[in-house]
């Protein structure tokens, strides 16, 4: 069930140490959503934010969800290892208590022309609003069930690519997709915007996975990327942000 966090003024779906599963603004509050024109290193990135943020006239704990671009897949011991590194900044910042972390995050790893180190390509934070309207980001999440196993018993049709085993990976990561938004009584209906990270061809079961069950509303952003664990092969995640803007 959603935690508050009232400090940055939103509230989030639990989930594991490195992120949430997703924040909601609060009653009075909106989403804004920063993209990077170009990736950022992180260190460089988390103070661009730190200022951007401080500029609006927010505290740092409205800094509520981020997507990364990393060189390439994790292997499962990499990648904690790097999550340790990235939770230390929100640590500082008053986001992470050494157990809870609110901020929602996707981090995925582009197959052509990829950044030398792991960098910032857009983040949110929660303002003030008038508007009575929801706005939510939901984390991105691949074919891997939850639980504490290692990534190997956890990924849906583990390392098998045919046509069946794809459509059972992108059936369940839309699923999840959807588990996620119902936790904030919502549903696809609601988003503003849904991306796609994977290098294989999802047109053979876009129209059934995707577009039946409303997923594509607002069109659909695929970004030819992996996700950031090596042997998975799909990723999502979606929002209903309102005012985003390009820095």
């Amino acid at each position: 069930m959603a935690s508050e966090f009232a400090a940055g003024n939103y509230r989030f779906i639990p989930a594991v140490f490195q992120y949430s599963s997703g924040a909601q603004a609060n009653a009075g509050y909106e989403i804004e959503r920063v993209r990077f024109d170009r990736l950022v290193p992180l260190a460089e990135g988390f103070a661009r934010i730190a200022a951007y943020i401080k500029d609006a006239g927010r505290p740092l704990t409205s800094f509520c969800a981020c997507e990364l671009r990393s060189p390439a897949a994790f292997t499962e011991d990499g990648f904690r290892a790097f999550n340790q590194h990235y939770v230390k900044t929100l640590a500082e910042w008053g986001l992470f208590d050494g157990t809870i972390n609110p901020v929602a995050r996707s981090n995925v790893c582009p197959e052509i022309d990829p950044p030398s180190e792991p960098s910032f390509y857009a983040f949110s934070f929660t303002r003030p609003s008038t508007s009575t309207s929801p706005s939510f980001v939901i984390a991105g999440g691949a074919e891997a069930r939850s639980g504490t196993a290692s990534y190997p018993d956890r990924i849906v049709c583990y390392r098998d690519l045919s046509p069946g085993a794809w459509r059972e990976k992108v059936r369940f990561t839309a699923g999840e997709m959807e588990r996620r938004l119902a936790e904030f009584s919502f549903g696809w209906q609601e988003t503003t915007a849904v991306q796609a990270y994977t290098v294989h061809d999802i047109h053979p079961v876009m129209a059934d996975e995707l577009v039946r069950r409303g997923a594509t509303r607002s069109g659909l952003t695929w970004h030819f990327c992996r996700p950031p664990v090596v042997d998975l092969e799909y990723e999502m995640d979606c929002r209903r942000v309102l005012r985003e803007v390009v820095i």
